[in-house]
């Protein structure tokens, strides 16, 4: 399950969730797409499907009894939608309990591959859904603005990570006490916060290091132009690595292209429309590292042979 999520709009995570769910369909995958992203959904547009018949607000609203029903084919053999396309006005402000049942309804699915295409930002329903899994893909621009938003993103569910391990009064105590430590201990100096949380209940350091390590992000540089710095992902995953202590590995670089605009109008893949494209290049590369990831993850739970 790889929720995919970016920092601000116009990261062009929907893109690179549409492209990887094509690429890894074409793969031989059996591949889920959702869109969660309330309020502005538009995966359905992204791979070529105009009019989806059944969204997420069917099961929000018990029109169906399974998440499952709300599953559409897709133009592509072995890809499968839930659109958000349909969905209420009001679902951008889910109650906790629908987001509990979506959550929990979501990881009973089957499938090889599941994408979560969620919104942009630090909003609680974006931060629960990143949970839902140990991995996730996190989208930005090379622009400074939407670096320092992507940071304060990953930042965010990483002490959603924490207070969920520590539970809320828990966190806030030990939170309270390291700041009287050291006033410097605070959000903005996550290290130093969890350094000091760690020499005050070791048994809770301990617990923690082991849940931060089970992360495995990723990072992907959407919208490149050639005067950008071209490691500036990698550079971005060595601050998150040594400042978060999270495993963040850069999944790559994706070319800026005009004609991403026309595929969009077109409501058309730009895989389909532009495929020998430096952008359709980048967008194959990072859908084989995923793949990878699925191969090793099979090679790792195979029986030894005798």
């Amino acid at each position: 399950m790889w929720p995919i999520g970016g920092g601000k709009g116009g990261s062009g995570k929907s893109l690179l969730t549409g492209s990887l769910g094509i690429l890894l369909a074409r793969d031989g995958y059996r591949t889920l797409l959702v869109d969660i992203d309330f309020g502005a959904a538009n995966l359905h547009t992204i791979i070529g499907l105009p009019h989806p018949e059944k969204s997420l607000s069917d099961f929000i609203n018990k029109k169906v009894p399974t998440l499952e029903e709300t599953v559409v084919e897709t133009p592509f053999p072995g890809l499968f939608l839930i659109s958000g396309a349909m969905n209420n006005l009001d679902i951008a402000n889910l109650a906790h309990e629908q987001k509990m049942k979506i959550l929990r309804s979501i990881s009973r699915l089957s499938y090889d591959f599941i994408l979560l295409d969620l919104g942009a930002g630090t909003s609680f329903n974006t931060i629960d859904f990143f949970m839902i899994s140990d991995t996730g893909v996190f989208v930005t621009t090379p622009e400074p603005t939407a670096i320092e938003n992507i940071y304060r993103l990953i930042r965010s569910v990483y002490f959603r990570k924490i207070r969920q391990v520590l539970h809320t009064h828990n966190f806030r105590a030990l939170s309270l006490e390291a700041e009287e430590r050291n006033p410097r201990a605070t959000v903005t100096n996550p290290d130093l916060l969890l350094h000091i949380i760690k020499e005050l209940d070791p048994e809770k350091g301990d617990i923690l290091d082991r849940e931060l390590r089970a992360f495995e992000f990723r990072l992907v540089v959407n919208q490149c132009h050639r005067q950008d710095n071209p490691n500036i992902g990698p550079l971005i995953c060595r601050i998150i690595q040594r400042h978060l202590t999270l495993k963040m590995q850069f999944l790559g670089n994706i070319a800026f292209d005009d004609r991403v605009h026309n595929a969009v109008c077109k409501k058309m893949p730009f895989l389909d429309l532009y495929p020998y494209t430096q952008t359709a290049l980048d967008l194959r590369a990072c859908g084989n590292r995923v793949a990878e990831t699925k191969s090793r993850m099979q090679e790792s739970l195979a029986p030894a042979r005798p």
